[in-house]
């Protein structure tokens, strides 16, 4: 059977020949059919069995009979890892070469911007992570309302990183009427509660048993303590002329240590984790890819959808505590139907670890004798409180993040006590003080004495002469502001360029102030354009108020004094002596009210600005100056 067999259309098969596919695999063979009839499918398969070519193929053959304008998102792929998010697009890119359908992939740790473009330019097919779907579709930039197409890659996976609780999430999103392509390589409990939810008359297709091996792949086990891993990864690494190794630590702290240690010992090695940013992974991918990088040290991140062209050999540093773990592990080789090596690393404490793992093979994985580093510790692992044996990578990774920890905290401490002693620290003025305004009796004054202890001051050239100064003027005490003299303006009757210390903050010390500035002209023309302000309106109260202000404001005529005789002559009765700003207004009669006084726009004492002894008058020129 070949791929023309399945019923695929001619633009596929010839980017699938391009590609140097001739045969499919059986995965494929079983999948695709079903796919392309619109069935649920339900896919059970070990990692390197073409997975990818089952559900894309099928995807893209679907789509481009119909492409709507404009472009919505009609298939959606969900996967665990960036790195396997990457790969899926990779491959659709390539499977669908020939067809008019766009595709994105989106996933964290980058910045979003690109994606969004991606996103608003219009897609067919998008690829994503769980964290960054849900991010964007918060904020409204993602409509996945008409998805006709749903592909759960890596389910087990997606449980064992704790994202079961965002599929749910992004399930509640999709509509009800859709195709649902589920893949993964192991089926625990929780997975099938998951599928009895979301598939319906589904077909189910199983390659191999569930997590076994697949058979091209060679396995060999040595026993080794824990500080000798090293040395043995390397002499097998010159030995045995490895070219490309991927190496498999379980902790982040582990694959660090791996890197650095091989590389002291002349051997090319990167460290790709969860600790990592995007695009040091990426990075670290792309090199060992390319062949610029021997030995890639990973954790589990990448022990799911890598694919790596001819693989020849993966080692396990480490053995994981999962069983299954062990099979994705191993699944990184022998890809595609190539031969491929898994070697693994066994020290006395790890032996629970590998009955699990041969239990779930179901037969016991060859031990390689007569090495240089054999197994000479045999002390019974450490327990804790509670009797649970304590990993020794763990024990390290935890200490180390410990220490780590410390020193970051030692550093932050440190900085702060420096920051607090200079803020504490009295700061040495360093400029020159202004002199304030002198005043008029002043101008013609001679100036003081310097001090003997006082700076000389620098000479400058005058703007009108150009002549040096003879002799340096005194620094005038005054006011310091940011270590700068404040004082800016023109001594009296002319104008002089001042040189500062320094050109990014020119101040000068003039002693007054300048009438070029914008805040002494627009002083100026405000007073001279004030328009005239209406009086205002005076209602009867405050009328009444005032008349009787001024009333009582008025002395009273005098009296004679009682006791005197009858018939003595009244003494005359004098006038009321007004006060000056009263005695040009007429007797007012008792029915007489107060007008409204209009307040006049300036009075006669009142200067403008031209007129103003320290603004605009010194600088008009007169003939009789």
């Amino acid at each position: 059977m070949n791929f023309r067999d399945l019923g695929l259309t001619a633009p596929i098969l010839k980017a699938l020949t391009q590609e140097g596919y001739t045969d499919p695999t059986p995965i494929q063979r079983k999948a695709i059919p079903p796919a392309l009839a619109g069935r649920d499918v339900l896919g059970c398969a070990q990692t390197g069995t073409g997975k990818t070519c089952a559900f894309a193929a099928p995807i893209l053959q679907r789509l481009s009979k119909a492409v709507p304008r404009p472009r919505v998102i009609r298939a959606l792929v969900l996967t665990p890892t960036r790195e396997l998010a990457i790969q899926i697009q990779d491959s659709f890119v390539s499977y669908g070469r020939n067809l008019p359908l766009r595709s994105a992939v989106i996933f964290g740790g980058v910045g979003q911007q690109p994606q969004v473009d991606a996103i608003r330019k219009g897609l067919d097919i998008l690829v994503a992570t769980p964290g960054r779907l849900l991010d964007l579709h918060g904020q409204g930039l993602i409509d996945l309302s008409r998805i006709e197409i749903f592909v759960l890659d890596e389910a087990d996976r997606m449980l064992d990183m704790g994202f079961i609780h965002d599929v749910k999430r992004v399930l509640k999103l999709l509509p009800e009427q859709k195709q649902t392509l589920f893949f993964s390589a192991t089926m625990p409990p929780e997975v099938m509660g998951l599928v009895n939810g979301l598939l319906h008359d589904y077909q189910r297709v199983a390659v191999d048993p569930v997590s076994s091996p697949v058979e091209v792949i060679r396995q060999s086990l040595y026993y080794v303590d824990k500080s000798n891993k090293t040395k043995l990864l390397a002499y097998l690494m010159e030995e045995r002329k490895i070219t490309s190794a991927l190496v498999f630590s379980r902790t982040k702290h582990g694959a660090n240590r791996i890197a650095q240690d091989l590389q002291k010992r002349g051997i090319s090695a990167a460290a790709i984790h969860g600790n990592k940013s995007q695009t040091a992974r990426v990075q670290a991918l792309s090199d060992f890819k390319a062949g610029r990088v021997r030995v890639l040290a990973a954790t589990d991140i990448a022990a799911r959808g890598i694919d790596i062209d001819q693989l020849p050999f993966v080692f396990n540093y480490n053995l994981p505590d999962v069983p299954e773990t062990y099979v994705h592990r191993i699944g990184r080789t022998g890809r595609a139907g190539r031969e491929g090596e898994a070697v693994s690393f066994c020290q006395f404490d790890e032996k629970d670890e590998l009955k699990a793992i041969e239990k779930l093979l179901g037969r016991p994985i060859p031990v390689v004798e007569g090495h240089p580093f054999p197994m000479e510790n045999f002390d019974p692992p450490q327990k804790d409180k509670r009797g649970r044996v304590v990993n020794a990578e763990d024990a390290e990774a935890r200490a180390a993040a410990k220490e780590k920890r410390r020193q970051k905290d030692a550093e932050n401490k440190a900085k702060a006590e420096e920051r607090r002693r200079n803020a504490s620290a009295p700061a040495e003025p360093k400029a020159r003080p202004f002199a304030p305004p002198v005043s008029q009796g002043q101008k013609n004054a001679q100036p003081p004495a310097p001090q003997e202890d006082a700076p000389k001051k620098k000479r400058r050239r005058k703007k009108s002469g150009g002549a040096q100064a003879d002799a340096p003027a005194p620094e005038p005490a005054g006011l310091v502001l940011r270590d700068k003299p404040i004082g800016r303006g023109v001594r009296q009757g002319r104008l002089e360029e001042t040189l500062p210390d320094d050109p990014a903050l020119p101040v000068t010390e003039f002693y007054k102030p300048n009438p070029l500035e914008s805040d002494v002209i627009m002083d100026a023309t405000a007073r001279l354009l004030a328009p005239r302000r209406p009086a205002p309106q005076q209602t009867a109260q405050t009328r009444q108020k005032k008349a009787q202000a001024q009333k009582q404001a008025l002395p009273r005529p005098a009296q004679a004094k009682k006791g005197k005789k009858q018939g003595a002559p009244a003494r005359p009765v004098q006038e009321p002596v007004l006060p000056p700003a009263l005695a040009g207004q007429k007797k007012r009669r008792r029915d007489d009210r107060p007008r409204p006084i209009e307040a006049p726009l300036r009075s006669d004492r009142q200067k403008d600005s031209t007129q103003h002894k320290s603004l605009m008058r010194p600088y008009y020129l007169h003939d009789d100056d």
